[in-house]
């Protein structure tokens, strides 16, 4: 079952500033919350553990370009 966090913790678990996590959703790089009442939104824990696993995968991969 998934858990809803507020914007506190996702902001203690990625380590991103409250406007970079906004600018990071507007481009599609973070992933969305989800609006629970009219003053409150929320985001769903395994999106954001699925979000910073892929950071760490990305970050582990070698860069074929270079």
């Amino acid at each position: 079952m998934d858990i809803f966090i507020k914007l506190k913790e996702v902001q203690r678990r990625s380590s991103l500033s409250k406007t970079t996590i906004y600018e990071m959703m507007k481009t599609g790089s973070f992933p969305k919350n989800i609006p629970i009442t009219i003053k409150s939104v929320v985001w769903i824990e395994s999106e954001i553990e699925n979000w910073m696993q892929n950071r760490v995968s990305a970050s582990r991969t070698p860069n074929k370009a270079a």
